[in-house]
């Protein structure tokens, strides 16, 4: 593997260090770590830097939205990966903006950092165009496809993982593009010999969208849910 530069920005030390192990043991250098956005610019304007993994809740004048979008407007092809512990309606708003590679929850999935870590690279060389020839795929943007055949969803080429509720409901929704799907419907198609609430739907969400990185899904005040698909 060519070595890749990651820059941990992490300001909970047991954390910053659990991350470095398990990205060492993937064979990635780890360049920094870093508490805090000062300390983070200081390593980017010195050192080669191909990843950063930022926390969004860094301790400073600056926060790990803030901060990556000052790194990103001098440093355009570092890829950024967030951690977040919570992610709330105005975060994701500007982070979006920022175009992330990923949002990883705390605790962080390792297998998710993993599938992240390698997209972040085919996007670093110019590797991540999908194929758009698949006959079962449905192409949602240049980055995400889905395949009905086998039930699987690909950023940038990279299987992402999916629960079977997860595959429910994504292709639910693509059933229905552009069309509401109300509560009741995504109930019995997902839970039908279960009763359920709608905290369990809003969970079921909000794990799908933080996949798919807080596109496509559109929630309809008091209805439900679409698909929304960005045209070209």
């Amino acid at each position: 593997m060519k070595e890749v530069n990651i820059l941990i920005v992490e300001d909970e030390s047991i954390v910053a260090m659990e991350i470095e192990s398990y990205i060492r043991k993937l064979g990635y250098a780890v360049t920094a770590i870093c508490s805090n956005a000062k300390d983070a610019f200081a390593v980017v304007s010195e050192e080669k830097i191909d990843i950063i993994l930022m926390d969004i809740c860094i301790k400073g004048e600056l926060d790990g939205v803030e901060a990556s979008a000052l790194i990103k407007k001098s440093h355009p092809n570092i890829e950024i990966i967030f951690l977040t512990a919570h992610l709330d309606d105005y975060n994701v708003d500007r982070a979006i903006e920022i175009n992330p590679t990923a949002y990883l929850s705390k605790p962080f999935n390792r297998e998710e950092l993993r599938v992240f870590l390698k997209i972040a690279l085919r996007k670093i060389h110019k590797n991540s165009t999908l194929r758009k020839d698949h006959e079962h795929h449905i192409i949602l943007d240049d980055e995400y496809a889905y395949n009905l055949s086998d039930h699987t969803l690909y950023c940038c080429q990279e299987i992402i993982h999916l629960t079977k509720k997860e595959s429910y409901f994504l292709e639910l929704l693509i059933e229905n593009k552009s069309n509401i799907v109300g509560f009741y419907t995504i109930e019995n198609a997902i839970w039908p010999d279960k009763i359920t609430n709608a905290n369990t739907i809003r969970t079921l969400v909000k794990r799908l969208r933080q996949k798919l990185k807080h596109k496509f899904i559109e929630t309809v005040s008091s209805r439900g849910y679409r698909l929304v698909i960005p045209t070209k």
